[in-house]
């Protein structure tokens, strides 16, 4: 391994209002793709399809697609998120109680993490590697981060990988989640060993969002979830391509299990194993590179506003989307109406209305949603929703928001594709930023 940076990188989080326009428009660009198969669970037996494995996969893809060799690569952020716990907590590190295989997967890295030295000690090639931060975040964020190092010179390829993965009996388990009681606070807002309470807090929100504005929780969300599985299915690598479409209708829907009231199974994503992978570059050398550039035009990060208790009120929900909104837009220098492609993040159906209507996306405003989704928000359609299909469609990569907005920028997206007024798009917003969270990324395939 040849970084002579392995610490911790900061200063590169945009995560409060009055920031302005991001200065480097112009000098950053994704250039490349990447993204596994998708499994439900690893099955234990298959070594070809590992975590490892499926990232040395999809890091290739993304290599390919930007015609940019492994030596080429001096930046690695690599995101050592486990599905077993969230990042950071200590259920991150929490492995299971089993014999590990022969060398690489000797470890938990390889199986259920990766690193930057695992990828390099695992794909030869990567000998100029110089710039590997240890506290990369999760997606959303690391793109951020991934964009800001380009930028700030730290390195002028940059390879992103992130992945989740899934083993059985596993997820969410470590920690305080491992234990069999719900202690203290827990008893109440993580009764089911729910360690972020999004489910709870974001349940009664929308409760509270169809008692002011009317309708049923059903009418304002089935149509959304009901497009999005429609939409994974035109990706060749998501869980309901490659293991038998869901064939999701209202009917489905209504009658479905419920997992915490009135949400249902399928207003969760569904935990999968898959590894995806991004490369950013300088525009220098992007401009040689196979693909077109799409440029970054802002990142953001951190929260969108506080709350008060530990349920979050619908008022407190709209006002943070509101200021996320603002800080996305103020930092990328575009409107509502500048933005062609929306992918936000749908790690559970009912962020969707508070974040539609936080952005303004094709005009919706407070109280508009059902409307809107009940419209025609298909990829064919004046209104095409989420045409990645989220995490809904395609299960909880949480890449499929990125994938959807390269390949509609760059005309790329087959069945999907969207065709606006002018012919192809050229903006797009996408994210992983569950609840109140801003970690967005704006791009542009028009030179800023």
């Amino acid at each position: 391994m040849t970084t002579d940076f392995t610490g911790e990188y900061t200063g590169y989080r945009r995560d409060k209002p009055g920031l302005g326009l991001w200065p480097h428009q112009g000098k950053v660009a994704i250039v490349g793709w990447g993204m596994s198969p998708v499994d439900r669970r690893w099955d234990g037996v298959s070594m070809d399809k590992t975590y490892g494995a499926y990232g040395m996969l999809a890091i290739q893809q993304a290599l390919d697609d930007a015609g940019v060799s492994r030596g080429e690569v001096d930046g690695m952020l690599v995101c050592p998120e486990t599905g077993a716990g969230a990042t950071g907590g200590s259920s991150a590190d929490w492995g299971p109680y089993r014999q590990y295989f022969e060398p690489p997967y000797d470890t938990e890295y390889g199986l259920s993490r990766l690193n930057a030295k695992w990828i390099i000690d695992n794909m030869p090639g990567f000998d100029n590697v110089k710039f590997a931060p240890s506290n990369v975040p999760s997606i959303g964020e690391q793109m951020g981060m991934t964009a800001q190092a380009v930028a700030d010179g730290h390195c002028e390829v940059a390879l992103l990988v992130y992945g989740m993965n899934n083993f059985e009996g596993r997820y969410r388990h470590g920690g305080e989640n491992a234990s069999p009681e719900a202690r203290g606070n827990r008893q109440w807002n993580a009764p089911w060993s729910s360690g972020d309470g999004l489910q709870l807090t974001g349940a009664i929100t929308i409760q509270q969002y169809c008692a002011r504005y009317g309708g049923t929780f059903e009418e304002l969300i089935a149509p959304a979830v009901i497009n999005e599985h429609r939409n994974g299915l035109m990706h060749s690598w998501g869980f309901y391509t490659l293991h038998g479409e869901s064939g999701l209708t209202f009917e489905d829907y209504v009658n479905a299990r419920p997992v915490l009231w009135p949400c249902r199974i399928w207003d969760c994503d569904r935990p999968v194993n898959a590894v995806g992978a991004f490369l950013f570059a300088t525009a220098e050398r992007a401009k040689d590179m196979k693909q077109q550039p799409l440029w970054v035009l802002n990142h953001n990060g951190g929260q969108g506003g506080t709350v008060r208790s530990s349920q979050e009120t619908l008022d407190e929900s709209e006002e943070a989307r509101a200021q996320v909104a603002s800080m996305v837009y103020e930092g990328s220098g575009l409107h509502a109406e500048d933005v062609d492609i929306f992918n936000p993040y749908d790690g559970y159906s009912f962020f969707l209305p508070l974040t539609l209507e936080g952005f303004q996306w094709h005009g919706v405003k407070k109280g508009e949603s059902q409307a809107f989704f009940n419209g025609d928000i298909s990829v064919e359609g004046p209104h095409p929703f989420t045409p990645g299909g989220g995490n809904l469609g395609v299960g909880r990569t949480r890449t499929a928001m990125y994938i959807d907005s390269i390949e509609q920028l760059r005309g790329q997206a087959g069945d999907r594709q969207v065709t606006i007024k002018n012919g192809r798009p050229e903006t797009a917003i996408c994210a992983f930023a569950p609840a109140r969270s801003a970690a967005y990324i704006v791009l542009s395939n028009a030179t800023p």
